[in-house]
């Protein structure tokens, strides 16, 4: 019934990668938003921005579990799909 102000232990294992992982998501996915619905607005829509949109969502869905599982080379890979994914919304914005 109280206010939880005291420190938490940190999360360590398979718990501690998947808050890691939820925390970098959550870094990225304002940045993705704000893009893909400028995008939208501004009517700049294409085959690369299509792409590239769902590029940033399959790689995002698939960098939870390889981080979970702790594959880092892998997990480095399919982040930079992700991040590939930003900079095609980001090029059709120039």
């Amino acid at each position: 019934v109280g206010a939880r102000d005291a420190a938490l232990p940190p999360v360590e294992g398979v718990a501690g990668r998947v808050d890691r992982a939820l925390r970098n998501f959550l870094e990225t996915f304002a940045f993705f938003a704000a893009a893909a619905i400028s995008v939208v607005v501004l009517e700049r829509g294409d085959g690369a921005t299509a792409l590239g949109a769902q590029a940033y969502f399959w790689a995002r869905l698939v960098y939870v579990p390889l981080y979970a599982a702790g594959i880092p080379y892998l997990r480095t890979v399919v982040w930079a799909v992700s991040l590939w994914g930003i900079l095609q919304l980001l090029w059709a914005l120039l």
